[in-house]
């Protein structure tokens, strides 16, 4: 389930573009992910490994990022040794370089985020939707914008 959700959420953040003016728009499906032809909004995409903590210490990634982590969840037996549920909250940590007086642009870019994920789904999740926000301003460069995502899990074992 979590490989599945982790490749859902990177596709569809893959192809979200920007044009020069700023203007948020999907990549269409059959185009190459070439970055002069479709620029990319979302600069770099990982798992959540407490990157804002240690970013003067590790090797320097693009901004905009985006690093998904999965909060610890419960599994409970639907049939015991065969069949188990969830409901995992996942984190997105949006990162963006700190623009004085100009904060305003990260939020269109998480509403954007919003509209393309919501109610996402595979064959291991499926009501992949928005829980809560946070905006943690408490770096000099930087601003962190956590969007939790709710969705329900299936575990099949045989």
């Amino acid at each position: 389930m979590r490989e599945e959700i982790y490749n859902a959420i990177k596709n569809r953040l893959e192809a979200l573009c920007v044009n020069a003016a700023g203007e948020y728009y999907e990549r269409p499906d059959e185009a190459d992910m070439d970055d002069d032809i479709y620029p990319r909004a979302i600069r770099h995409i990982d798992l959540w490994n407490h990157n804002v903590e240690f970013i003067e210490q590790e090797v320097a990634w693009e901004r905009p990022a985006v690093f998904i982590e999965f909060v610890p969840f419960k599994w409970h037996a639907i049939v015991p040794g065969v069949e188990y549920r969830a409901q995992p909250l996942i984190n997105l940590h949006v990162v963006t370089d700190w623009v004085e007086q100009k904060g305003i642009g990260e939020f269109r870019l998480l509403n954007r985020i919003n509209e393309l994920l919501a109610g996402l789904e595979g064959e291991s999740f499926m009501e992949f939707d928005i829980d809560s926000s946070a905006t943690n301003h408490n770096h000099e460069d930087i601003v962190e914008n956590i969007e939790t995502y709710t969705c329900v899990g299936f575990r099949h074992l045989k």
